[in-house]
């Protein structure tokens, strides 16, 4: 466990997530889910967690291990076509997760995730949040047209607002 870690995540506040993710910021993100989900068959979930606190902190948990605990607290695994999709983000470390469900990850596969995940970390390295956000869902959305095209009666299972927590 580092103390540079810990410093960063306890001085990070919702202040600077609102101030990455402002409420118009949010709303855009969402409409950009929205359009997304109207073109495949996949559920797209977007999560920005300002820092970790209390016991993920201490225990040194990695943005992808907490993405893993937010993808089951959401139920984003409990869609009929296993075909949730999470992009996580902690912002304290500048880390983008992305957490596919089986039906899509087998489909798709760990490497092509890293790729959007490294662009989005790339964007917020120049604080361009909004528009790395919206990329990477850009960029996931071309993955589930391809492999999860949207079939006759499109649902929508999932939530589609941004989550801060």
């Amino acid at each position: 466990m580092k103390l540079t870690r810990i410093g960063k995540h306890l001085i990070a506040n919702r202040l600077r997530v609102r101030k990455a993710f402002p409420y118009p910021a949010l709303a855009r993100i969402e409409r950009a889910i929205k359009a997304s989900e109207a073109q495949h068959a996949g559920q797209i979930r977007f999560v920005v967690e300002g820092a970790l606190d209390g016991v993920p902190l201490f225990r040194d948990q990695s943005a992808r291990g907490r993405a893993l605990d937010v993808f089951s607290q959401l139920r984003i695994w409990d869609t009929a076509q296993n075909s949730g999709v999470l992009i996580y983000v902690l912002l304290a470390d500048r880390k983008v997760e992305i957490i596919a469900d089986r039906g899509i990850d087998m489909a798709v596969g760990h490497a092509m995730w890293e790729r959007i995940c490294t662009a989005m970390e790339v964007e917020f390295g120049h604080a361009n949040f909004e528009q790395g956000v919206i990329a990477g869902i850009q960029s996931v959305t071309a993955y589930l047209t391809q492999h999860f095209p949207r079939g006759p009666h499109g649902v929508n299972e999932l939530p589609d607002k941004p989550v801060v927590l």
